[in-house]
């Protein structure tokens, strides 16, 4: 599979729904690029880097994860280069990589509430052999912001809540006008698929603050801005609204 070029700066490697694998980004820099999370496994950093090699780009100097899930770090181990996550995420990986990976295990955590059989299902399809499973967090926590360098481009991390995750590394590349978002704006599935309607209101004003033209999504095509701000408007209504608990 071929990187996709979004601008000469930014391209990606779509990702795969079968697997529930995201879409990793690679940003180039005039002296080194970024990685966008880290993917779910081996196999999958192995991919994102052999389209990065048949681009002729070199590899990622730094790997930015934009929050704990398990598609977007358990390829964490095989990242060459500099790993970075906020404080929260390494936190939820330090734990997770605890974690016992049998069927008795993952079926223990989905009545405790600890993990969500979605994650369950599509780890099986990821990983038929459950024992290949490593977990281990970035090498280097971001609390409040930072930014990288890239020579020609910048990447701003900001550390913050957001919609889907209390975790969330946001990425904002302002020569380009590309917000990276990870799966942020989606519901929380790990509190039953709540939407709060003040974690909404906070991530909208905090994507309203930045002038991004193009926002880059953990598991769909890159969109506009209007698309954005409009699918925000209706998340708070939807937030609004009574919200009945997953049975």
């Amino acid at each position: 599979m071929n990187l996709t070029r979004v601008t000469d700066r930014i391209y990606y490697l779509p990702g795969d729904p079968e697997t529930d694998a995201p879409f990793l980004y690679y940003i180039r820099g005039d002296n080194c690029s970024a990685a966008v999370d880290a993917g779910q496994s081996r196999a999958h950093v192995q991919a994102f880097y052999n389209a990065i090699r048949e681009a002729g780009f070199p590899l990622p100097r730094y790997t930015l994860i934009t929050h704990w899930h398990w598609d977007h770090t358990f390829g964490l181990p095989y990242v060459q280069g500099e790993t970075f996550a906020s404080v929260l995420t390494q936190q939820k990986l330090r734990a997770v990589a605890g974690w016992l990976w049998t069927p008795e295990a993952m079926a223990a955590r989905e009545q405790s509430g600890e993990d969500i059989p979605f994650c369950t299902e599509h780890i099986r399809k990821a990983y038929p052999d459950l024992r290949e499973i490593r977990v281990q967090p970035a090498e280097t926590a971001i609390s409040g912001t930072r930014v990288f360098d890239l020579g020609g481009v910048r990447v701003q991390a900001y550390a913050r809540d957001s919609i889907h995750s209390r975790d969330a590394l946001m990425l904002y590349v302002p020569e380009e006008s590309a917000l990276f978002a990870g799966d942020a704006d989606c519901e929380d599935f790990y509190r039953g698929g709540e939407i709060d309607p003040a974690r909404v209101e906070d991530y909208t004003r905090f994507v309203r603050s930045l002038p991004f033209r193009r926002y880059f999504l953990g598991h769909a095509l890159p969109v506009g801005r209007p698309f954005v701000m409009g699918y925000l408007a209706g998340m708070r209504l939807r937030a609004a609204k009574p919200q009945l608990p997953m049975l």
